[in-house]
């Protein structure tokens, strides 16, 4: 008797995302451009441990100065070993004289608090309340002043040694990375092969340190509005109803209001000095508060794109099968129904990750400026308008910039 053999069936046991792999892998420009982005980003990652130019290093000599390849190599990279070896005791000194300061600032608060409950009478107006309050609450302003500049001293403490050799301010794996690449490399560094802007920095170490900033600001901006965009979209499209109805009335009346308007109020706040002060001393410096505003606004577009597709899959077939078989609707939606619109999700963000890098050359120019406490480091828009005014001047160095945005815009 001839035994029947079943094929096997591909599709078996094949979860969306190995088949989305899977599919991938068989386009070769997707592969080519994948491979491109982990090259860039690898790149990015590894910046501090190349034998590059400091980003920041000014040398007005040599303003505007084309491409070199003779020498190849420099030898004049100088990173202060023994400061930053006297570092971790200077830092450990000034963080003693903190503990005195706090407990100064927690005095005139407390201070303060008791002056006000003594005032709660309702008899006194809110003006003659505050001016007796006025001396009060300068103290605290004062105690809480000098706790602040005790801790910005601690933080130029240590971005002292890699400021004088020519970085921006650095966070602790950065540092790391830069004194692994003196140990490796010395005081070897690449010479201008890109050239130089107008402040004489070397163009290709501007570029891949401004990947870094590029990237980081698209990457988590991206991501702060993926969860807030997926997390509102899905609930609107699968309650439906009214709650529906009033949920994308908040998105329609968010969409009428102008980013440039979001971005210049909410930089006028965050310039006063007493807020700067208090974010910076909980950690939160200008750099996050545009994480969080670029966030906050970017996920409209996402909300709608996501409740769209809830929309079109919560009547399907296997979502009442689900649903018969007892599932909650929190799996159904996490488990059913967002695993099958991470395509368009996907594609979506892909888009966005470049409208935010642009939105932070706009928020430079429309309301920090240029300044380099704001927006520490290089960054790829701003790269491109510094080579492209001076584009008449020597032909070499904003080719590079200029051809990398084309490649990218071409793909």
């Amino acid at each position: 008797m001839t035994e029947i053999r079943r094929l096997p069936d591909e599709s078996a046991g094949r979860s969306l995302a190995q088949d989305a792999w899977r599919r991938l892998r068989r386009d070769a420009a997707a592969m080519a451009a994948l491979v491109a982005l982990a090259a860039v980003g690898g790149l990015a990652l590894l910046t501090p441990l190349l034998p590059l130019q400091p980003p920041d290093r000014d040398r007005t000599d040599l303003q505007y100065a084309a491409p070199t390849v003779t020498p190849l190599w420099l030898h004049d990279f100088v990173l202060d070993e023994e400061l930053i070896a006297r570092t971790p005791h200077r830092v450990a000194a000034l963080r003693a004289e903190i503990a005195p300061l706090r407990a100064a600032y927690e005095a005139a608060r407390r201070q303060l608090a008791r002056a006000a409950a003594e005032l709660s009478s309702p008899a006194l107006s809110q003006e003659e309340r505050a001016s007796r309050l006025a001396t009060k609450q300068q103290a605290v302003d004062a105690a809480f002043e000098a706790l602040y500049r005790k801790y910005a001293e601690i933080d130029d403490t240590v971005q002292l040694p890699y400021s004088r050799a020519g970085y921006a301010e650095l966070g602790p794996a950065s540092r790391w990375l830069v004194r692994m690449r003196h140990r490796l490399f010395g005081a070897a560094q690449l010479n201008s092969v890109c050239g130089r802007d107008m402040l004489g920095r070397d163009v290709l170490s501007r570029i891949l340190w401004g990947a870094r900033v590029s990237l980081l600001v698209g990457l988590v901006a991206t991501l702060v509005s993926l969860a807030i965009g997926v997390t509102y979209g899905a609930v609107a499209g699968y309650v439906g109803g009214r709650i529906d109805n009033a949920m994308m009335r908040v998105v329609d009346v968010l969409y009428s209001i102008p980013f440039i308007f979001v971005v210049i109020f909410i930089i006028t706040v965050l310039n006063e000095d007493r807020v700067a002060h208090r974010l910076s001393y909980y950690g939160v410096g200008k750099m996050t508060a545009f994480y969080l505003c670029v966030g906050a606004v970017y996920w409209l577009t996402m909300a709608r794109v996501v409740r769209g597709q809830v929309i079109s899959l919560k009547n399907e077939p296997f979502v009442e099968a689900a649903k018969s078989l007892g599932a909650s609707r929190r799996r159904i939606l996490y488990r059913h129904i967002l695993p099958n619109i991470a395509s368009v999700v996907l594609v979506y963000l892909t888009l966005t990750i470049p409208r935010v890098m642009l939105s932070r050359r706009f928020c430079r120019f429309w309301a920090w400026g240029s300044s380099r406490r704001t927006f520490p480091g290089a960054c790829w828009p701003a790269r491109e308008s510094t080579c492209s005014r001076r584009c008449g001047c020597t032909g070499g160095s904003w080719r590079f910039p200029a051809s990398r945005w084309a490649a990218r815009c071409w793909r």
